[in-house]
């Protein structure tokens, strides 16, 4: 049996042998979205050669016809693709990535391929990869869209993020991290504004005095602060971070 079409998710010149179906497939995607479990791409070792149909082994370039099948082949993950996209193939992952093996650097505390410009400028959180988008719900290590690094070390897909500023941008909630609700960017030039705006529109009389005992989200330090309805700012001096909440 064929489900073999024109492969939305790569441009390649084979088609690949399921072993759990016993079908041809453009690509481990395209089988996906096309059955109720997903393949094991490890198991994969049989492809069909678009241009002459010969079925092999998987290999760079057919042997009957003997065109390339992919520009990029990763044997181990049977992986074709002409489109170049700095793939590479990490051994710790034991998967390809995208964008570029020297842009990379594997995290062994992480398990997870991260950009250089965060290597010695990120949260390490155990197994943060084997985790699923806070937002869509799909799983992070094996995506093949973009993943970001939030500032509390949480991943997410880029366009999760995107969505997520856009959808709640009037409120606090778009700069929290779904998962730990810690800031996910630098917001001190907010405080700041949020410092003056308390200082200019006095609380009424009746609630001058009134306490609140407060958490904060970012540095997990609990206070006894004056209550204001804009905002209840923590007391550690390195922090002044009003992601806060009442106990």
């Amino acid at each position: 049996m064929n489900c073999s079409d024109n492969c939305k998710h790569y441009k390649r010149g084979c088609d690949i042998f399921s072993p759990c179906c016993k079908k041809f497939f453009s690509c481990r995607l395209c089988h996906d979205e096309n059955s109720d479990h997903e393949i094991n791409r490890f198991l994969i070792n049989n492809i069909r050669c678009k241009k002459c149909q010969h079925i092999q082994k998987k290999q760079q370039n057919c042997e009957k016809c003997k065109m390339n099948m992919g520009k990029y082949f990763c044997e181990i993950c049977c992986l074709y693709d002409d489109n170049d996209k700095g793939q590479f193939h990490c051994e710790k992952c034991g998967i390809c990535r995208v964008g570029g093996k020297d842009n990379f650097f594997h995290c062994d505390k992480c398990n997870a391929c991260i950009s250089i410009a965060l290597k010695d400028n990120h949260n390490c959180i155990q197994n943060v990869m084997k985790d699923i988008c806070p937002i869509c719900r799909q799983d992070l290590f094996s995506s093949t869209e973009p993943v970001s690094v939030m500032r509390c070390g949480h991943h997410i897909h880029g366009e999760c993020m995107k969505m997520m500023f856009e959808t709640d941008s009037a409120t606090m909630a778009s700069y929290r991290c779904p998962t730990c609700q810690k800031s996910i960017i630098d917001l001190s030039q907010y405080w700041e504004m949020l410092d003056q705006e308390i200082a200019n529109v006095p609380m009424p009389e009746e609630y001058t005095n009134e306490m609140r005992d407060i958490i904060c989200n970012d540095c997990n330090q609990e206070n006894n602060v004056k209550f204001h309805v804009i905002g209840m700012k923590c007391l550690n001096n390195d922090c002044g971070s009003y992601n806060t909440k009442m106990i």
